[in-house]
């Protein structure tokens, strides 16, 4: 940010935090807003499709890793190839070249081994309430290629008509809801600055002693951070999602006390 010509320093959006995403090495790694809250009495739903989400991660996993052993362990046979690249399109949406299947088998090998030895996310969506916040997308990739990735509002260029219609008409929403693995099939952590987008930085409008600014924030963490990750999107319920965005929030039905409904 730059004020009274000079730059001021602050932290650069929860991109930031990838770094320490990193250092846990976890096997398995749950990612929630601490602004999705609910009461005790409501926690049973968002308990039971953390265990599903979970569940669906984990045998997703064991899919991927399965096909990446073969891969290594029939180099030169194509016929495993046809699986593992329908497996790819259907079940990661790994965008697959035109003409793949008439390629050599070792480059059509080396091209899933570096597109399914990734980073893992299964991120849960909810119906789009219009609660403000980002949404699942496909994303064209600048080589033509399209990608799922979680878009935030502040990256779409809302004075660009068509671009505004997209986005208004997301049938999902992000309510960041995210179960990660960060291990790869020889279970080695990922080195995740390698799966970065750097060039999904955005700017953020900010304030200073009364004084908007224009803020350059880090790509996102489930935003560019993890652009290159594998991503699948699973449908959860409305009932897990309840935000605390302002305090009139909690003047929600959910937010209230069990004796005042």
């Amino acid at each position: 940010m730059c004020i009274r010509d000079r730059l001021v320093f602050r932290p650069g959006g929860h991109g930031a935090l990838l770094e320490n995403l990193g250092e846990l090495q976890g096997d398995l790694v749950y990612i929630k807003n601490i602004d999705n809250v609910v009461p005790d009495r409501l926690k049973e739903p968002t308990i039971l499709w953390k265990k599903i989400l979970g569940g669906f991660l984990v045998d997703l996993q064991d899919q991927i890793h399965r096909r990446l052993r073969t891969l290594q362990q029939n180099p030169g046979e194509p016929n495993p190839l046809e699986d593992i690249l329908d497996f790819a399109q259907e079940n990661l949406a790994v965008s697959i070249p035109p003409g793949i299947r008439q390629w050599p088998a070792d480059l059509a090998r080396d091209f899933l081994a570096r597109n399914l030895n990734r980073p893992l996310r299964v991120c849960g969506v909810v119906p789009n309430q219009g609660e403000p916040g980002g949404a699942p997308f496909w994303v064209q990739e600048p080589d033509g290629s399209q990608s799922l990735q979680i878009l935030e509002k502040a990256q779409v260029d809302l004075s660009d008509p068509q671009q505004r219609a997209f986005f208004n008409a997301a049938t999902h929403f992000n309510p960041v809801d995210l179960v990660c693995a960060l291990r790869d099939d020889q279970g080695v952590p990922f080195d995740l600055t390698q799966y970065v987008d750097h060039e999904a930085v955005f700017i953020s409008r900010k304030s200073l002693e009364g004084r908007e600014l224009k803020a350059l924030e880090l790509p996102g963490l489930w935003n560019g951070a993890m652009a290159r990750w594998l991503t699948v999107f699973v449908e959860v319920p409305l009932a897990t999602f309840n935000p605390v965005k302002t305090v009139f929030d909690l003047l929600r039905p959910e937010h209230q006390p069990e004796a005042n409904l």
